[in-house]
């Protein structure tokens, strides 16, 4: 691959069929398959685009999960094997989509290089012989997808239970293995031992007697320790992880998945330090769990590192892929004001593009009970609070893709759904509460809302194929980077921005990536000692200090990186060499890191009365 970056996976359906779009120029992007009722509505809106033939896999017919989604993926890959037959058979015409592929390559790319030479030779036959050369090495971006590991619903029929291999994650690895895809799955949310497990029953995860594997695994991490821990299991099973997806905890979109305080500059270090030792460790398991099942391994198997999470300017990806070695970035949010590559819907792309830093904020509104990048003028946010004035809080369930509470229920139901809602205002109303305590415990039970509706909800109104019955609010979840992009761009100016051709954040003042993602844990971490004062425990204090200590080693590490001075002995990632020559997009001032530290250091954890 060409390009350096890839277009992480944006919500239910915001990237649904964004290789569709972007894949024929060899850029990567992540779909979730979460969602196979969706998928399916989406097979028969592409199946009629592509002209390719559609027969319904209904809800109730046998593994329908899987094949619907199977079914999908190898429509996507046969759209964009036409698309790329399309695109060879062009002139070299500027316009075109050939050239195209050619001119959105980052400028020190040999293909970008030899596409100039061509533009330019005046000789006939060395201008044929390059454009020959070029054709020929035209690739498809990866069509990725994502499974959330632990959002893994048992199902049943009537009250039977279908097994552990019908589970949702399981059925969605299930159809993933079966596609023709030669791609990636990339885990997040955690481990899920069980469905890590279940891999071993498909040799596409396995190399074959080439030693090649057909499908690849992604594993998205917070941390060093966590990645460790995860490959080490999955290397035991003979299935190597092929890339390591670091992704800020919560200067991201969608779920934020707060680190004990982490940041993210220490975490690429220890990566960027351990890299090897982790390789080898990992590849001495590999190979001993392929002997057992006599497999042909590859004798070095590829390991990339990647990151992702706020990163809005091409001196900070230039910073990010040189200092920390790393093999590419991603970049999700931007894109969302991207009409080509992502599903916005008119009325929430003029809102995105008109948005102010504060209408982006964490939010408890995610029925998982993790926290939740959400965007305050989305209509889903007014549909709520409209519900709650009309005295019917909470939304209707139809899917059930996130029943996971079963605190008045023997089924498991939705946090956001009315009838949950319903039940806890009632449990809630029973306590004797003063009016205070009453009010923020409401919020609390009220601030979910519909996920499975809300996040495909955009794609049905930009393509038009809402049905009546359907609600049109729209749910988003933007990292909050985006708030400093302000309209809406081509393709060809995000992938220029991003690889510095041209830079759409010229007159904007912005943070550097590291800093912002220091402000928002300082703002975690005292909005939740603020929660928890008066109900401070040992264990409570224990961690709170923890995370300060954390903090204030992050802050040590970039200090150390801007005076050049050796690490603490005492840090996780003694060792480092800090001082090294640092590229141009690590901008930071000791002054302002000196001001969080004394920020941090006056955060008090002492237990109230």
């Amino acid at each position: 691959m060409d390009h350096t970056f890839h277009v992480p996976v944006l919500g239910l359906g915001y990237s649904i069929d964004t290789p569709l779009k972007i894949a024929r120029y060899g850029i990567s992007s992540v779909l979730s398959i979460v969602d196979d009722d969706f998928i399916e509505r989406m097979r028969k809106y592409h199946s009629n685009k592509l002209d390719e033939p559609y027969t319904e896999i209904e809800k109730k017919s046998t593994d329908s999960r899987a094949r619907r989604i199977t079914a999908y993926l190898d429509l996507l890959q046969a759209g964009i094997t036409k698309q790329l037959i399309e695109l060879k058979k062009q002139e070299f015409l500027i316009g075109n989509d050939i050239c195209r592929y050619f001119e959105l390559l980052p400028e020190k790319s040999v293909l970008a290089i030899d596409y100039k030479k061509m533009l330019a030779s005046t000789n006939l036959r060395k201008k044929q012989n390059l454009q020959s050369i070029l054709k020929a090495n035209i690739v498809q971006g990866s069509i990725d997808v994502n499974i959330m590991a632990k959002v893994d619903k048992m199902n049943y029929l009537g009250k039977v239970y279908l097994g552990d291999e019908n589970t949702d994650a399981l059925a969605a690895l299930r159809g993933f293995a079966n596609s023709k895809l030669q791609s990636s799955v990339i885990m997040s949310a955690g481990m899920n031992p069980r469905l890590y497990s279940y891999m071993e029953n498909f040799t596409c995860f396995m190399p074959d007697s080439f030693g090649i594997m057909q499908k690849k695994l992604i594993l998205k991490v917070s941390d060093f320790r966590s990645a460790l821990i995860q490959a080490k299991f999955l290397a035991k099973k003979a299935i190597w992880v092929s890339e390591f997806r670091i992704e800020s905890g919560l200067n991201c979109g969608g779920h934020a998945f707060a680190t004990d305080g982490f940041l993210l500059g220490p975490i690429l270090e220890e990566f960027k330090l351990r890299r090897k030792e982790m390789y080898t460790e990992l590849l001495s398991i590999y190979k001993n769990a392929i002997e057992v099942k006599n497999l042909c391994a590859n004798d070095f198997p590829i390991q990339r590192v990647t990151a992702q999470g706020g990163i809005g300017t091409a001196a900070e990806n230039k910073f990010l892929l040189e200092y920390y070695e790393l093999d590419a970035t991603g970049w999700g949010s931007p894109f969302l004001l991207v009409p080509e590559v992502t599903n916005v819907d008119q009325e929430t792309l003029t809102q995105l593009a008109g948005a102010r830093n504060d209408d982006y904020y964490l939010s408890d509104a995610s029925p998982l009970g993790v926290l939740f990048n959400n965007f305050k003028p989305a209509t889903a946010e007014t549909q709520r609070l409209k519900r709650i004035a009309e005295g019917r809080p909470g939304s209707p369930c139809t899917k059930k893709f996130l029943c996971s509470n079963t605190e008045f229920t023997v089924a498991p139901i939705c946090t956001a759904s009315r009838k949950y809602q319903q039940l806890k205002i009632a449990q809630l109303d029973t306590l004797g509460l003063v009016k205070d305590a009453y009010e923020k415990a409401y919020d609390v039970i009220t601030e979910k809302i519909c996920l499975c509706e809300g996040l495909c909800s955009s794609t049905y109104l930009k393509l038009k194929i809402a049905l009546k019955k359907e609600t049109n609010a729209v749910a988003i979840c933007p990292g909050p980077n985006l708030a400093y992009f302000s309209r809406v761009y081509s393709l060809d100016e995000m992938v220029g921005h991003i690889y510095g051709k041209t830079d759409l954040l010229a007159e904007i003042k912005r943070p550097h990536i590291f800093i912002k993602e220091l402000e928002l844990y300082i703002a975690y971490l005292q909005k939740d000692v603020q929660l928890q004062l008066a109900h401070l425990t040992e264990k409570k204090i224990r961690y709170f200090e923890k995370f300060k200590a954390q903090l204030l080693s992050g802050i040590t590490y970039y200090k150390q990186l801007i005076t050049g001075q050796s690490l603490n002995e005492h840090s996780e990632i003694a060792g480092s060499t800090p001082g090294s020559t640092l590229p141009d997009g690590f901008q930071l001032s000791l002054d302002m890191l000196i001001g969080y530290e004394l920020q941090v250091q006056s955060i008090l954890i002492i237990q109230g009365d």
